[in-house]
């Protein structure tokens, strides 16, 4: 039994609660939390803090949850992870307003730079952020902040474990546009990869309930819901998604702000191109042109979104070739260090697009 697994159970045992009550209350199967805590399966974040906030008091937080963040990034990072967290954490202002100003720096940066350069910041800055989450505000900070790191990791596994810890400190903030926007954005990134789909529209679904009121959250679970359903070749439900999420877009639309926590007119059309292109529909060509007329100039990598959407689209259409040489030149063109987990995806997407059979009797496609 591994001495984590073995807290945890420790932890449960003493506060009363049975493994069949803990698989209910975190959403956890009851086998899979047998496994952890004995050491069959790896513990994740997401368990250490679906049993904290279970047990409360009952789990040592902070050992548990700076053990994991640590080793998460890769054995490599380890040293460079310790010595920029404590060199963060010697001059920390653990100010909420502090902590809220590197949030939306975040925001910025992730639009602007490629995700090895933010993966060891966030990860350190995350160690020193849970020193200080006594204070409620502050939960709400490391949710964001956890999102933001989970698409920086480029492997959808492991996204998904970190989305789902953001999902529960989110909730621990108590505040519902930010448990709305982490399970969005979240359900959004996945979506829009066509990566784990299922996962994707549950998170939506759960933004989508929490509350209905017109907010950045509600409108990315909305175009999550429409992505998963042009991927699964729903198109009815598709595009009445993408109208609901341009009703929405019309209410909280943000400028021209360049960040991950806000969607501008150019970012907007993007979505749309994706969902259209995957659909094969004509009105793709009209979307991309419209991210084209109104993104700012410096996103290159977004330039690249629209190129493999092209690619994708012509694809689609039927010249199969084509539209994949397209894609893998649009690629090709953007430095190495930028090209995301979401364009990789992406490209994979449109190498995997078959060409149309024929019907020899009739002439007419299958």
């Amino acid at each position: 039994m591994t001495r984590t697994g073995a807290q945890l159970r420790v932890a449960r045992n003493a506060a009363g609660v049975s493994l069949r009550a803990m698989a209910a209350r975190t959403n956890f199967s009851k086998g899979h939390l047998s496994n952890i805590e004995a050491g069959r399966r790896t513990v994740t974040p997401d368990v250490v803090l679906a049993y904290e906030r279970v047990l409360g008091d009952d789990v040592d937080r902070r050992g548990l949850l700076t053990g994991l963040a640590a080793t998460a990034v890769g054995s490599t990072a380890v040293a460079e992870l310790i010595r920029r967290g404590f060199t963060a954490a010697l001059h920390a202002d653990a100010s909420v307003d502090t902590w809220l100003e590197r949030v939306e720096s975040y925001g910025h940066q992730y639009m602007t730079c490629g995700a090895a350069h933010l993966q060891r910041k966030l990860a350190a800055d995350l160690v020193v952020l849970q020193q200080h989450l006594e204070q409620p505000a502050l939960w709400a900070a490391a949710a964001r902040l956890l999102t933001t790191f989970g698409k920086t990791s480029g492997d959808v596994d492991e996204a998904v474990s970190w989305y789902r810890l953001a999902n529960l400190v989110a909730d621990r903030s108590e505040v519902n546009c930010v448990r709305v926007w982490v399970r969005g954005r979240a359900a959004l990134a996945l979506a829009y990869e066509g990566a784990r789909l299922p996962v994707a529209t549950e998170m939506a679904r759960q933004a989508l309930d929490i509350d209905d009121r017109p907010s950045p959250g509600r409108l990315s679970a909305l175009v999550a819901r429409a992505q998963a359903a042009a991927v699964q070749g729903d198109r009815a439900n598709a595009l009445r998604l993408l109208d609901d999420a341009r009703r929405v877009f019309d209410v909280v639309g943000s400028g021209d702000l360049i960040s991950d926590f806000a969607v501008p007119e150019w970012r907007f059309h993007t979505f749309a191109s994706m969902l259209l292109s995957r659909l094969g529909d004509p009105r793709a060509v009209g979307e991309q042109d419209a991210a084209d007329r109104t993104r700012p100039r410096e996103l290159a990598r977004f330039a690249t979104h629209i190129e493999l959407h092209r690619g994708l689209m012509v694809a689609r259409a039927g010249d199969v070739e084509i539209g994949k040489a397209y894609a893998r030149a649009a690629l090709n063109r953007l430095p190495a260090d930028e090209h995301s987990q979401s364009l990789k995806l992406l490209l994979a997407e449109v190498e995997g697009v078959q060409p149309t059979r024929q019907d020899p009797a009739s002439g007419s496609s299958k």
